[in-house]
């Protein structure tokens, strides 16, 4: 990879809001499941096992990172919905099963999409609050 590519990613990454975080963990996972897609298509075992790992791992940090206690009810379905996750991504490692890994990415692309909207609406209402044009009213 190119040196000053790399260092440029480095960079985005330990100056990126959380948001921007999630987002860019996302896209990981899902980058990691299409990588093993090719691979099955390649009956590259090694790839195909590596890939989901890598997926695994980042949906292991979503579920130790959510906060039960601060998010409720909404946290502890998600975290659910991870660990679900987790648990289809290795029976899809074991058994090298590509619809497992097709439910997976699919609800990754979702999710994803739903928290950049969500994180759209946020920064927007943020916006509003701190511009004093707020049509909330409390």
């Amino acid at each position: 990879m190119n040196p000053y590519l790399k260092t440029y990613q480095k960079n985005e990454i330990e100056t990126a809001s959380p948001e921007k975080i999630l987002i860019l963990l996302y896209d990981g996972a899902i980058q990691f499941l299409n990588k093993a897609k090719i691979a099955m298509k390649d009956n590259n075992i090694p790839e195909i096992h590596n890939n989901i790992m890598g997926c695994e791992e980042i949906i292991e940090e979503f579920i130790n990172t959510v906060d039960e206690e601060k998010g409720g009810e909404f946290a502890v379905r998600i975290k659910a919905l991870y660990q679900y996750f987790y648990n289809t991504l290795v029976m899809a490692n074991i058994k090298k099963d590509e619809a497992k890994i097709d439910e997976v990415l699919r609800h990754l692309v979702d999710l994803r999409a739903t928290w950049k909207q969500a994180i759209a609406i946020a920064n927007s209402q943020k916006a509003q609050i701190s511009s004093g044009s707020s049509d909330y009213e409390g």
